[in-house]
């Protein structure tokens, strides 16, 4: 049941959807009786979208929950297991032409692949299946164990957490599949801007990672007054934001996570 809830409170999470369906509902309400009220309705969508798309407010969303965690040093310390999320391939595109197709968080993969090389004993785990809710999108880790043998990854060292399709099941699933030992130490890839959420969701879950975080989409706070050249640039940009923030909201009301910021510190 959660999640088709969490499908469906995710697309109303996004900006850009949320500006385009009050715009529809203005555009409808001009044919009738409240006609005034749809014009600023219409109005309204138009300024918003204009907004969210140029300004630097997508990067102000962020940039707090990319500074969250700090990269990791390689300090030499062993390392029993590497979880990754999926979210880096297009499965559908994948199956449909026969080869890997990846997307804008590429990194996940090719992090996970440079720390398996890094660490030949630890067993590195994708966890990912089909996210699609209405329509089959593909199965994302028979796409992306796919790549990582490519890039040099030992088929004994690859694991395949094929069910999940959000991040509570990216934890509970993996936690299951890995069985993880106390004092083991397992890191858990995945991009910048999501890992608050996916470490409150494995706190939770009792399964005791270190972030590893990738994929960083901002340079820091010196975009926080950096406009976007395009509005789709910026849309996407805060709908990414967007997203992170209701699901750090949602998931910590629902008690799916550990806190409501999750931190290094713990919670």
């Amino acid at each position: 049941m959660f999640f088709p809830v969490s499908k469906l409170l995710g697309f109303f999470a996004l900006p850009s959807n949320l500006l385009v369906v009050l715009g529809l509902l203005g555009i409808v309400l001009l044919a009738t009786r409240w006609r005034r009220a749809g014009l600023r309705l219409v109005v309204a969508s138009v300024v918003l979208v204009a907004l969210l798309g140029w300004s630097p407010l997508g990067n102000a969303l962020l940039v707090p929950l990319e500074d969250r965690f700090p990269p990791i040093p390689d300090d030499g310390r062993p390392v029993a297991g590497i979880v990754v999320l999926g979210g880096a391939v297009t499965p559908d595109v994948a199956e449909a032409r026969g080869i890997v197709v990846l997307n804008e968080a590429a990194e996940r993969l090719t992090a996970a692949a440079t720390l398996a090389r890094r660490h030949p004993s630890a067993r590195l785990v994708h966890s990912g299946g089909d996210p699609g809710f209405l329509l089959p999108d593909g199965n994302e880790s028979a796409v992306a164990l796919r790549l990582l043998a490519e890039l040099g990854v030992p088929a004994a060292q690859l694991v395949a957490e094929d069910r999940s399709r959000n991040t509570v099941e990216n934890a509970v699933y993996s936690k299951t599949l890995t069985d993880p030992k106390p004092g083991e130490r397992w890191l858990l890839v995945t991009s910048a801007y999501h890992m608050p959420r996916a470490i409150g969701v494995f706190r939770r879950a009792g399964f005791p990672v270190e972030a590893y975080p990738v994929d960083v989409r901002t340079r820091g706070r010196v975009d926080l007054w950096r406009p976007f050249p395009t509005i789709g640039d910026g849309l996407r940009r805060t709908d990414t934001a967007m997203r992170e923030w209701v699901g750090l909201l949602v998931y910590r009301l629902t008690g799916r996570s550990s806190a409501l910021f999750p931190g290094p510190e713990g919670g």
